[in-house]
Formats: C-alpha cells, sequence, structure tokens
C-alpha cells in the first residue's frame, strides 16, 4: 500500500536528484485512445517546489505527452530506485506545456543545462506524491547515457528541428492536437 505524503521533503528531493531515469504516463479523456508511457533522462527533471516539478521535454519520434496534457493535463511520474535501497515515488498531477515563444520557458529553461533539440518544458502542479516500497524493482547499474539524441539534434539547425516538430509531432498517434505549429524552437 502506498503512503501519501504532503509534500517533496528534503530527503525525497535529494532521492530524486540522484536518479538516472524515470517514467511519464498519460492518457486521452475518455474511454478510446492510447494510453502513453514514456522514458526520460538526460538531467532535465528538476524540482521548483514542493509541490511543483518540471523536465525538458525533447524532440523525438512522438509527442504522446503534449497531446494528453494539452487535452487534460493528467499525468504521473514514476521513479524507481534501481540500486540501493528499494523505493518507488509517483508524483501525480496537472501539467503545463510551456512552448520556447512563450516568456517563462526562459526563466524556466535557466534550470537546466544545455539540452539539444528542447522543444518544450512541462510543469507539473502536484496534487499526490506516494511512495511505495519498490522490492519488485531489479538491481540495474547505470552504465552512461546514450548520446544518440544529442547528437542527432546537435546537426539540426533550429530551423530544421522545427520543421521536423511540424511534420512529425504536430498530431497524436490517436489524432489528437499535440506540438503546435506556432511553437518556436530553441
Amino acid at each position: 500500500m502506498a503512503t501519501v505524503l504532503p509534500a517533496i521533503d528534503d530527503a525525497w528531493a535529494q532521492w530524486l536528484g540522484e536518479q538516472q531515469m524515470f517514467f511519464i504516463a498519460t492518457a486521452p479523456s475518455g474511454n478510446a485512445g492510447h494510453v502513453n508511457c514514456s522514458p526520460r533522462g538526460a538531467d532535465t527533471f528538476r524540482i521548483l517546489d514542493a509541490h511543483t516539478v518540471m523536465w525538458g521535454d525533447r524532440t523525438g519520434s512522438g509527442t504522446e505527452t503534449i497531446s494528453h496534457l494539452r487535452q487534460n493535463g493528467r499525468i504521473v511520474l514514476m521513479f524507481c530506485a534501481f540500486t540501493g535501497a528499494p523505493a518507488i515515488l509517483r508524483l501525480h498531477g496537472h501539467g503545463e506545456i510551456c512552448y520556447p515563444h512563450q516568456p517563462r520557458y526562459a526563466e524556466l529553461s535557466g534550470h537546466l543545462p544545455n539540452v539539444p533539440g528542447l522543444r518544450a518544458i512541462i510543469v507539473v502542479s502536484l496534487t499526490r506524491i506516494a511512495k511505495s516500497c519498490g522490492m519488485g524493482v531489479p538491481n540495474y547499474l547505470f552504465a552512461g547515457r546514450r548520446e544518440s539524441l544529442d547528437e542527432w539534434a546537435d546537426k539540426k539547425s533550429p530551423a530544421e528541428l522545427l520543421e521536423y516538430r511540424q511534420r512529425k509531432n504536430a498530431r497524436s498517434i490517436d489524432g489528437l492536437p499535440a506540438y503546435p505549429t506556432d511553437a518556436g524552437t530553441t
């Protein structure tokens, strides 16, 4: 049974900062459409305060998270301890998309290292923070980050990244609006 926490305290903030990857799950409204679960990493997660987190959303082959957030805002982030003491922390909340052309983007992107291909920043206002044992999660050793996505994005100009997003990220797999064509690029 999960234990609901009132906030992200200093100990959990430290633990979150030590994790190399996390998972994001979203779903469209209603009974139709595909539930999405995506892995994230590359040092893009940040805690803004005890009830607000963010991460840099990178250009990729899909854009389900953005489309679902645009539709209903529901999201959960799950962090698992793959080394050390077992633990799982789920951060449920309402996600907001911040695009490069929006004023708040400059402030938020200042929390991140240089991330090639960044297409948006997702800010999540947390409504539920829950920890569970994690004893079923296997132990894994972190071998390093993959550089492929960085290398791909570094070879693209801002205009080429925008064109890719307009061509490949404008709609979800269910046809929902996703990355807007006027969102700009970094």
